[in-house]
């Protein structure tokens, strides 16, 4: 409720569906080559499946920093399960936070252009698994980020530089097949492929699959990779978060405020 009451969020929203929509309009009657489809119904997909995996990732990083530095976490370890309470809270708020920014680009994609969804409700329960696999798959590199980076300025370095980096080689913009080889594995060692891949499956039709990988939407692999990546995440996330929680005390967190008061200065 806060993040649909603030401004700066719903500027934040207005302003990357303005963006996604405005390129997507730019370019509604380029074709793909190989295929009949329009460049809009082949980008949608994997710009969803990139903000999703950005948004999860980046969000809860700067919160965690943010809320170690002004004394939140420390209230909330004060409280009995409080941590948990406050993961808990944090997956919540940025899980709904996710649908204005979809809805942003959705509802506007659907207005303009044609074709966007070609599977019906097969494709809609594929978005449905695919999301759900996707937050437990991202989120937890975000509160793995925010609980190792030593203040909040450094996210932009430790976080958001590295998630665009590997955002620009994850298929999400152009096709992964036009990168060497070797960047090709590495993208696909990570979420952020196989996230654009799986929203590429929901909302394509089945001839789209030639334009990937292998010819196919390679469906296991998606649900194996980023099932993997979330055990991983729900095993890490809370002993990094527990270990940097037992570390947190009221010196540290008056430290970080006087050095966040020189910083703005």
């Amino acid at each position: 409720m806060l993040s649909i009451r603030s401004p700066q969020d719903q500027g934040f929203y207005l302003f990357v569906s303005v963006v996604v929509v405005g390129y997507l309009f730019v370019r509604r009657n380029t074709q793909v080559d190989g295929t009949s489809l329009l460049l809009p119904s082949v980008s949608m997909p994997s710009i969803l499946g990139g903000l999703v995996a950005f948004g999860v990732i980046i969000g809860p990083a700067y919160a965690l920093a943010m809320e170690r530095e002004d004394g939140t976490l420390l209230r909330a370890k004060a409280v009995p399960r409080g941590i948990l309470g406050y993961v808990s809270g944090q997956v919540l708020f940025h899980s709904l936070g996710l649908f204005p920014s979809l809805l942003t680009i959705l509802i506007p994609s659907f207005l303009l252009f044609d074709d966007l969804v070609h599977r019906g409700a097969a494709g809609w329960l594929t978005v449905a698994w695919v999301l759900v696999l996707g937050l437990l798959a991202t989120m937890p590199i975000g509160i793995i980020i925010g609980s190792l980076v030593p203040n909040v300025q450094k996210v932009g370095t430790w976080g958001m530089l590295p998630i665009m980096v590997l955002t620009a080689i994850s298929g999400i913009f152009y096709p992964i097949q036009a990168l060497w080889g070797w960047v090709q594995v590495v993208a696909q060692l990570f979420p952020v492929y196989w996230l654009g891949l799986g929203m590429r499956s929901a909302f394509l039709p089945e001839s789209a699959a030639t334009l990937e990988i292998g010819d196919s939407w390679r469906t296991l692999e998606t649900i194996s990779v980023l099932s993997a990546w979330a055990i991983a995440g729900v095993l890490v996330a809370p002993i990094v978060l527990r270990r940097m929680a037992r570390r947190q005390s009221g010196s540290q967190v008056e430290a970080a405020r006087h050095e966040a008061v020189q910083w703005v200065r």
